[in-house]
């Protein structure tokens, strides 16, 4: 704050200077107007009063409160489907309300081995699908005691509307009639036709094929059927001999299908033409045959891979809790299932077009070093000649 000094100029004497105002001197470029004026003295202005708004708080957030026993609803398979097994034929019943939510599935979804329903009842809201046991894509396996006929009935529910979404998920149910393979027989006296033993013997044994994923080493049967794209996928085909002559094992056919159903699409058969791997030659894989040291063991692997547009996503979802963090995620897998058709001949016969075992590298190569066998995979080698015993089996492996 600065002060005036007064000065009295008529008497030349200099005077004590009066007391310093209170007035704040400020250089103004202009006449202050009265309310600038106002706020020139020591008063406090209004506004350095206290002002009495705050800031509000944060709301508490209160901890959440879940069930103390909470458990999640595991779905009940529904009681929709009946099978009736004729003597030479197949009957199917299904409800419309094939998952047992109360939806009803359209009609057109639902086949029977890509058969459509015969016939509807809209009374009962039942589905009937009738069928010979040779038809609608069956399967016919055998064992020891039985024949056995699969059929698998489809349920693919079509888009909602226009739009491109739907609430159920696609589902496949194996069904399977079985039929002994022994019966008695109450007509007149048998006369049996006379034949060598070792004939009767060889001809009516049965056999036991096996095909099996095997480890990397090739020691033991692999205990997991999950693969990663790039794996090699070794598999070895066998067949038990017992009282038989001795026999050699040849994989005839391999199809790979998103469902078991191996007259399904997609599907990719990857070795066929009896006894030819395709693999090699449509790809550029190493999928090959190995060289066939045991007459009754075949050994062959596959390159993983999966179909472009195949509908068999499954999806899982996993969580894991730690002291000071929550994870959640969800991962994905394919499944694929490869149905082979074994076949096992004498071992003393050649090989030829119709029992060999061929791969393709830069050429196609036998595995028993019979190489010309092989020159009519590239067109059809059914006009081969025939082994004088040949027997066949199916072997079927679902892989993710």
């Amino acid at each position: 704050m600065s002060c005036l000094w007064c000065f009295s100029s008529s008497s030349g004497v200099q005077r004590d200077p009066p007391p310093c105002s209170q007035q704040v001197w400020k250089p103004q470029s202009k006449p202050a107007s009265p309310e600038t004026s106002r706020y020139t003295t020591h008063e406090e202005p209004p506004f350095l009063e206290p002002l009495s708004w705050r800031f509000p708080e944060e709301p508490t957030k209160d901890e959440p409160h879940f069930p103390p026993n909470f458990e999640l609803r595991t779905p009940v398979a529904p009681d929709s489907i009946k099978v009736i097994c004729g003597d030479n034929s197949i009957r199917v019943e299904a409800k419309r309300d094939l998952l047992g939510i109360g939806v009803l599935v359209q009609t057109a979804d639902v086949t029977l081995g890509g058969c459509a329903a015969t016939e509807e009842d809209p009374k009962a809201q039942i589905l009937i699908f009738e069928s010979e046991l040779h038809g609608c894509g069956s399967q016919l396996l055998m064992s020891e005691e039985a024949f056995i006929y699969v059929f698998t009935l489809l349920y693919t529910p079509s888009p909602l509307g226009g739009s491109p979404i739907v609430r159920t998920i696609d589902f496949s149910v194996s069904i399977e009639c079985h039929y002994r393979r022994k019966n008695d027989v109450s007509s007149d006296v048998l006369k049996p036709t006379w034949a060598p033993f070792s004939e009767t013997n060889a001809s009516e044994e049965s056999l036991y094929f096996s095909l099996r994923l095997m480890t990397d080493d090739w020691q033991f049967p692999r205990s997991s059927t999950q693969f990663f794209l790039g794996d090699m996928i070794k598999f070895e085909a066998s067949v038990e001999q017992f009282h038989h002559v001795p026999l050699r094992v040849t994989v005839d056919s391999c199809v790979a299908t998103v469902v078991p159903n191996v007259d399904t699409v997609p599907r990719y058969a990857f070795l066929g033409n009896n006894g030819c791997m395709f693999d090699g030659q449509l790809t550029g894989s190493s999928s090959r045959f190995l060289p066939q040291s045991h007459k009754d063991k075949l050994q062959f692997e596959l390159e993983a891979f999966r179909f472009q547009h195949g509908n068999s996503d499954v999806v899982r979802y996993a969580t894991a809790f730690l002291p000071d963090r929550y994870f959640a995620s969800l991962y994905m897998y394919r499944q694929i299932y490869i149905t082979c058709s074994l076949k096992a001949t004498e071992a003393a016969a050649n090989v030829n077009a119709t029992n060999k075992a061929c791969s393709f590298s830069s050429g196609w190569r036998e595995a028993s070093g019979i190489h010309h066998a092989c020159s009519c995979c590239d067109t059809d080698c059914r006009a081969g000649t025939k082994s004088s015993l040949t027997v066949k089996g199916k072997q079927q492996h679902t892989l993710s």
